[in-house]
């Protein structure tokens, strides 16, 4: 790592946590999805060579940020709503805002983030699509993505039929839902709230997570019964081409976090102008190497393409979850 400023969140956070000690950490660990333990231990694993300077950078950064956003002396509904909502965006702080204020709590759901994908599917695989559905619309769309590859093609169409067309689910089936799974993997079943669910863009968010052919082949499937909430989805996908619409700070965050392995080879099926666009957000020297890495590189396969290209969808999707890019072309600011 050369300076502070080309540090993202994420290894902000490794630093802090770092910083912290190992007990201090581990508290702060205790209230993160699985999903953040992982990505923060990996980031605080490839931490090395870290300069007092980068420490002291980040502990006052967040030492900052912390005095501008103590919520002493405000309503604490108003500023956790404000403060989710900010973080995540309406669409995905919703369901969450209404659990936490509202006392609920997906004990059942929520354990089954910490299983890997192939468990999950054993567990769900003889549930009814609708079930299904609303099981994705709890997980991350990366890890609804993950469980769909050890499920069958047919009934993962109609599970995501059905996911597009959720809006609301009333509490007694969710109270339903998450006593079946207490019974099948531990844990005491818990009162939950009226949720808000799925969608088209809750479903477009897990196609996002599939190759391509997988997503295409879901969506024709979709399309068969109802071919106008398979538009409705189709609308919401993020594709390769669409990072075109980045503005250059998204841009630049976004190239800082793709790995050189595979890069020219997403590139190789990218059109001109979404090219001309990375070159230009590049160093004059890296913009002419990556030129003659693409003139050298020889015939790539389709499904390599496609392959590299979704990886970088997935760090750009991250990234905009997170709040460090905008995958809606808007201006954007790194958080910690």
């Amino acid at each position: 790592m050369s300076t502070s400023e080309d540090l993202s969140g994420m290894d902000r956070s490794a630093i802090l946590l770092l910083s912290l000690g190992e007990d201090e950490a581990a508290e702060v660990m205790r209230h993160l999805g699985p999903r953040e333990v992982q990505k923060l231990g990996a980031a605080m694993a490839r931490m090395s060579h870290i300069s007092t300077d980068q420490v002291q950078v980040v502990l006052s950064d967040f030492r900052s940020r912390l005095e501008r956003q103590t919520s002493l002396g405000v309503g604490s509904d108003q500023y956790i709503r404000a403060m989710l909502t900010k973080a995540l965006g309406a669409d995905k702080a919703g369901s969450l805002i209404d659990r936490i204020l509202h006392g609920g709590d997906a004990s059942g759901l929520e354990n089954l983030k910490w299983m890997d994908a192939r468990s999950i599917a054993d567990l769900i695989k003889l549930e009814h699509p609708q079930v299904i559905a609303m099981i994705f619309a709890y997980m991350e769309p990366e890890q609804a993505g993950e469980v769909i590859h050890h499920l069958p093609d047919r009934l993962v169409s109609e599970a995501m039929m059905r996911l597009a067309s959720l809006e609301t689910v009333q509490p007694a089936a969710i109270r339903e839902l998450n006593e079946i799974l207490e019974e099948q993997i531990s844990g005491e079943a818990q009162s939950l709230q009226v949720a808000s669910l799925g969608g088209p863009k809750a479903a477009a968010d897990v196609l996002n997570r599939l190759e391509t052919s997988l997503s295409s082949s879901i969506l024709d499937n979709m399309r068969e019964t109802d071919d106008e909430l398979a538009d409705k989805v189709q609308e919401k996908m993020f594709v390769f081409d669409d990072l075109i619409k980045l503005d250059d700070r998204s841009m630049q965050v976004l190239l800082r976090e793709i790995p050189s392995d595979g890069f020219v080879t997403a590139l190789k099926g990218a059109n001109a102008a979404l090219r001309e666009k990375f070159f230009a957000n590049m160093s004059k020297r890296a913009a002419e190497m990556m030129r003659d890495d693409l003139e050298a590189k020889g015939p790539v396969r389709v499904s390599e393409v496609e392959s590299s290209q979704k990886a970088i969808l997935q760090i750009a999707t991250r990234l905009d979850a997170a709040g460090q890019l905008s995958l809606g072309g808007g201006s954007s600011e790194a958080m910690l």
